[in-house]
């Protein structure tokens, strides 16, 4: 991020660069298309080789076997449990895939590759490098960076966020009639360091957004990310992930049996909510503080931001037994009220129309004998 650091009013913090002088200018113009923002805090695997796209789709949670040249998407890595490892976005230039990863998981990710590549022809290689750069599509700033971007095979490398839209083979935990997500055309480009330095340059600190700004469109989209909605007992349908990044009709990989177990049974232990914080006495929650129902815990933020036109709000990770109302944010010995969003029903695949998966496996399911004449 060094050209993007060296401009004008630049505010480096841990991971990148939380803003250019002014948060709140940036988001608005972030959110219109006419910024642009460093992604410090992400990184670039690439990984190549001719059978790079069905040993990928055979080890993760998407369907990416067939992923056409510029095609974007993303995938998630699961333990046999089912619990999320790793999140990825995906594109593909036709002759190798690039992930999209949250820095600190770029090694652990890469190396878990590695391992299991066994005869597979693929190389698996952590690009620092190559940089990352966010934007909002249809506005000013777009043009500028999608030609920006790094073309090694001839197709430029600019993943589009499938969040937007339930992708084929997901499904929708989130009981609402417009989505958030459906208003973020959200883009993210990977360019080399002279690539980002001429960029930069060119858009200039009016041109410029921080991760602050980033983030905050991120959660009002009630957008997962691995490095602040995941933890060690993470299911994707917690987090409403089912919609973008796993595809409930592909065959086996590790972990899809506890996806389909949960998808078809129902009532995921946790939930992923969104907050509406009380913002009268200027105290910003931080990710790990706990959520309360009267006296009860029943929860923890795992995301925070300042929005532009929403105020202080948050993601948080509840009880799937925590009520649907109001609750209670304590922060830095104070509480917080905090208006809930219900992301995840607590009842989630139980009593919601969800296709049903008829199979664990590849084997097919024995006929069933009331279907008999």
């Amino acid at each position: 991020m060094a050209g993007f650091a060296d401009v004008d009013g630049a505010v480096t913090a841990e991971g990148g660069i939380a803003h250019f002088g002014d948060a709140f200018r940036e988001q608005r113009r972030l959110a219109a298309g006419d910024a642009a923002a460093p992604l410090g805090d992400r990184a670039v695997i690439e990984v190549a080789g001719p059978e790079r796209l069905g040993w990928l789709d055979a080890i993760t949670s998407q369907a990416v076997g067939r992923l056409a040249a510029g095609e974007s998407t993303e995938l998630l890595v699961l333990d046999p449990q089912g619990h999320v490892e790793h999140a990825a976005g995906v594109v593909d230039d036709g002759s190798a895939t690039w992930l999209i990863v949250d820095a600190a998981d770029a090694e652990p990710l890469a190396a878990w590759l590695t391992r299991m590549k066994f005869r597979t022809q693929a190389t698996v290689t952590v690009r620092p490098d190559l940089l990352l750069v966010g934007y909002v599509d249809g506005g000013s700033a777009a043009p500028a960076v999608a030609s920006a971007a790094s073309a090694p095979n001839g197709v430029s490398l600019v993943w589009v966020d499938p969040w937007q839209r339930v992708s084929a083979g997901g499904h929708q935990y989130a009981e609402v009639a417009a989505h958030p997500g459906a208003d973020l055309a959200w883009r993210v480009a990977i360019l080399s360091a002279d690539q980002a330095d001429v960029l930069a340059d060119g858009l200039g600190a009016d041109g410029l957004a921080g991760l602050l700004a980033a983030e905050a469109l991120r959660i009002a989209a009630w957008r997962p990310r691995w490095a602040t909605e995941v933890d060690e007992r993470s299911l994707p349908h917690e987090a409403d992930w089912i919609r973008t990044a796993v595809h409930l009709n592909k065959g086996c990989y590790r972990g899809q049996e506890t996806v389909a177990k949960v998808h078809n049974l129902g009532h995921p232990p946790r939930r992923l909510a969104a907050l509406h914080l009380d913002g009268s006495d200027a105290v910003l929650p931080a990710p790990g503080d706990p959520v309360f129902a009267g006296d009860e815990e029943v929860g923890r933020v795992t995301s925070v931001a300042r929005h532009h036109e929403d105020g202080p709000i948050a993601l948080a990770m509840l009880s799937r037994r925590a009520p649907a109302g109001d609750l209670v944010v304590r922060a830095e010995g104070a509480d917080i009220a905090a208006s809930q969003q219900v992301i995840v029903p607590a009842d989630a695949g139980a009593t919601a129309d969800i296709p049903r998966l008829t199979r664990l496996s590849r084997r097919p399911s024995a006929p069933d004998p009331r279907d008999r004449g």
